[in-house]
C-alpha cells in the first residue's frame, strides 16, 4: 500500500444531504480498496479527505435560462479552496454540475477532476450491461452528459419521455431536496416501471444524487438493477487517493 494515501477533495453542496451521502460512499470505498488490497482497516489507513459543501446556483436553472444565477464561479471558489488545502483529485457529487466540468479543470489544470459520467460508462462497460436506461434531470439530458460517455463504450442508452421527466424533477425538488422522502420514492419508481414496462429488466443508471437517496428504499426496486454514478465516483475518487490512476 501507498504508506501515504494522497489527499482528495469533494466539491459537494449540490444538494448538501447528497454531498453528505458522498462522503459515507467514499469512506465505505476506502474501506474496500484496503481490505481488496489486503491491508488493515485503521482509521489512519484513511486518506485526509476534504469536502466543501457551499451553496451553489441550481444547476439546471442556470442551464435553461441564462439569465438565472450562474453556478461555475461558486464551484470554482469551492475547487481552489479544496486545491489550497493540498486536493490532487476531486470528485463533484452532482450530475448536473458536470456541464461546467471542462471550464473548472481548465480554470484549475493542477487538479485531476474526475468525471462522474465517463468513470460510470467504464464501470457498465466492465459489469457487461449493453443497454441502460437514464434516470436523470432535465438539465442533464439538455446537455448529454452521459452520451458521449456511453457512446464511447458501446452501450445503448434509453431515455424516458417527457411526462416521465417531469416525475424525476417533482421526486428530486419536491421529494428529496424539500425533505419529502415518500413522494420521492413513489415518484422514482413511477419512472422506473414505466421503463421496465417499455424495455424489460433494463438497468438503470441513477443519474442525480438524489435519486439514489430514495429509489432503492422502494419495495419494487428490491429486484431491480440499479447503477449508482455516485458510488462509482467515489470508488475512483478512493483509487485516485491510493495512488491508482
Amino acid at each position: 500500500m501507498n504508506p501515504s494515501p494522497r489527499t482528495v477533495g469533494i466539491l459537494a453542496g449540490m444538494g448538501p444531504a447528497a454531498g453528505v451521502d458522498f462522503v459515507r460512499l467514499f469512506v465505505g470505498a476506502c474501506e474496500a480498496w484496503l481490505r481488496e488490497h489486503g491491508q488493515p482497516v485503521l482509521d489512519q489507513a484513511y486518506p485526509e479527505h476534504w469536502m466543501a459543501q457551499l451553496p451553489i446556483p441550481d444547476r439546471t436553472r442556470a442551464l435553461t435560462d441564462p439569465a438565472a444565477p450562474q453556478p461555475l464561479e461558486a464551484m470554482l471558489r469551492g475547487l481552489n479552496q479544496l486545491t489550497a488545502l493540498g486536493a490532487v483529485a476531486v470528485a463533484i457529487p452532482c450530475n448536473t454540475a458536470h456541464a461546467w466540468h471542462a471550464a473548472l479543470q481548465e480554470r484549475v489544470p493542477q487538479v485531476e477532476l474526475l468525471h462522474i459520467a465517463s468513470e460510470t460508462a467504464a464501470e457498465i462497460r466492465r459489469l457487461g450491461h449493453p443497454r441502460v436506461a437514464l434516470l436523470a434531470t432535465q438539465g442533464t439530458y439538455d446537455t448529454g452528459l452521459y452520451d458521449e460517455a456511453f457512446a464511447a463504450q458501446g452501450i445503448e442508452c434509453v431515455l424516458p419521455g417527457d411526462e416521465a421527466r417531469i416525475w424525476l424533477m417533482q421526486g428530486i425538488y419536491d421529494g428529496v431536496k424539500a425533505g419529502d422522502m415518500r413522494l420521492a420514492e413513489q415518484r422514482f419508481t413511477q419512472v422506473a416501471q414505466q421503463l421496465r414496462a417499455t424495455h424489460g429488466d433494463i438497468a438503470l443508471v441513477m443519474a442525480c444524487t438524489e435519486i439514489p437517496l430514495a429509489l432503492p428504499q422502494a419495495p419494487e426496486a428490491r429486484d431491480w438493477t440499479l447503477v449508482d454514478p455516485s458510488a462509482i465516483l467515489a470508488a475512483a475518487l478512493a483509487a485516485r487517493a491510493y495512488g491508482q490512476p
